[in-house]
């Protein structure tokens, strides 16, 4: 999008406040290279220097590095006043932003207009060199008193007094120079004596606050990679005891699915003891009835069984009477001994005889399973 056409000077701090709230707030494809944390910074640096200098407005466009990359930045474009043999002179001047401000310096590039020449340097020194840019003046009448000794850029000569070979050299290309914005105690020390001291007093401010402001960034900054490393920890222990307590529901959901399918289990056979209590109940009935006749065996082999198991159940009742006896002293050894020697050779015989008469059963449920196979077939 085009820039917008600069303000006038009496809202050039308003204009800047607002066109850069705009800028550094966009998103998305339109929004300018520069980092998060410092577009705040970039903000007030070029509000001040709008403040500073109401010549210059802030913009935002394209611009193409050296190297053919182009990015769309912002720049304070304008003029800018020098003093000159006592006179004013007025320096377009257009200050770009590179992404990596602050921590690169703004390129500053001069301007000059086509009926504008730069004179070439004549001397060299340690404030001046020769590849520093020399920075032209504005358009004739810009100039603020004559002066006797031409400034750097001076107004081109009408064409029929200008003579080919004696003509200054024209600089069409800008040359960037370093610049740091806004200006140190130390650069404001060697500034010409004729600038305003409120004006030096406010760079110096200016700076300072900057320095500050930088100093507890990086204060800030230590302690919050600190805490932001502590809360890593945090996540990584409660990541931990997350899967940890995953683990244990899984498991403490299996073992409620097993309860639950016991719980059926014991629910099946509860209906089937009740239902045979309810079926059996008109025997209990009758008060004549004797309490070994209740329950009948199905049939020989059970009959069999169940005096077998009786039996065994009695000798060995008898074999822990006696024990006990003998403990007490009530019968002699050699009696606990003889009647323990013939108890033990019954017992051993009913155990054999409950043997045989299991397998037996067993035998004959397998035949009966086996006669009912077709049925279930069919």
């Amino acid at each position: 999008a085009p820039s917008p056409s600069p303000p006038p000077p009496a809202s050039g701090a308003q204009y800047a406040h607002q066109f850069l709230n705009t800028a550094l707030s966009q998103r998305g494809p339109s929004a300018l290279p520069y980092a998060e944390d410092v577009k705040w910074l970039i903000r007030n640096h070029l509000v001040a220097l709008a403040d500073a200098f109401p010549s210059l407005h802030p913009k935002a466009a394209l611009f193409t590095h050296n190297d053919g990359r182009a990015a769309h930045l912002l720049q304070a474009d304008g003029t800018v006043p020098i003093h000159h043999a006592g006179a004013t002179y007025n320096l377009p001047a257009v200050i770009w932003l590179p992404e990596t401000y602050p921590r690169s310096p703004p390129l500053v590039f001069l301007s000059p207009t086509r009926d504008m020449l730069i004179k070439p340097p004549t001397t060299r020194s340690s404030t001046a060199p020769a590849s520093s840019p020399t920075p032209p003046t504005s358009a004739p009448g810009s100039v603020a008193a004559p002066s006797p000794t031409p400034p750097p850029a001076h107004p081109a000569p009408p064409p029929a007094a200008a003579s080919p070979a004696m003509r200054p050299e024209a600089v069409y290309a800008p040359v960037p120079r370093p610049y740091r914005f806004p200006a140190s105690p130390q650069l404001a020390a060697r500034q010409p004596p004729t600038e305003d001291p409120a004006e030096v007093f406010k760079r110096n401010a200016i700076s300072k606050l900057v320095d500050t402001a930088y100093a507890d960034a990086a204060a800030l900054r230590t302690a919050r990679e600190a805490e932001v490393d502590s809360l890593f920890a945090v996540q990584a222990e409660l990541r931990g005891r997350g899967e940890a307590v995953n683990d244990g529901v899984r498991r403490i959901t299996e073992e409620k699915e097993t309860l639950e399918r016991r719980l059926q289990d014991v629910v099946m056979a509860t209906d089937v003891i009740e239902a045979w209590v309810a079926e059996n109940r008109k025997g209990a009935a009758d008060d004549a009835t004797e309490a070994e006749g209740a329950i009948q065996p199905a049939d020989v082999l059970s009959r069999q069984m169940l005096e077998c198991t009786a039996t065994d159940l009695a000798l060995e009742d008898t074999i822990y009477a006696l024990d006990k006896a003998v403990q007490e002293g009530s019968v002699p050894f050699d009696g606990y001994l003889r009647s323990v020697r013939a108890l033990a050779r019954e017992q051993f015989f009913q155990r054999v005889l409950c043997t045989k008469v299991n397998n037996a059963q067993q035998q004959a449920q397998v035949a009966r399973m086996a006669a009912r196979a077709p049925q279930y077939a069919s």
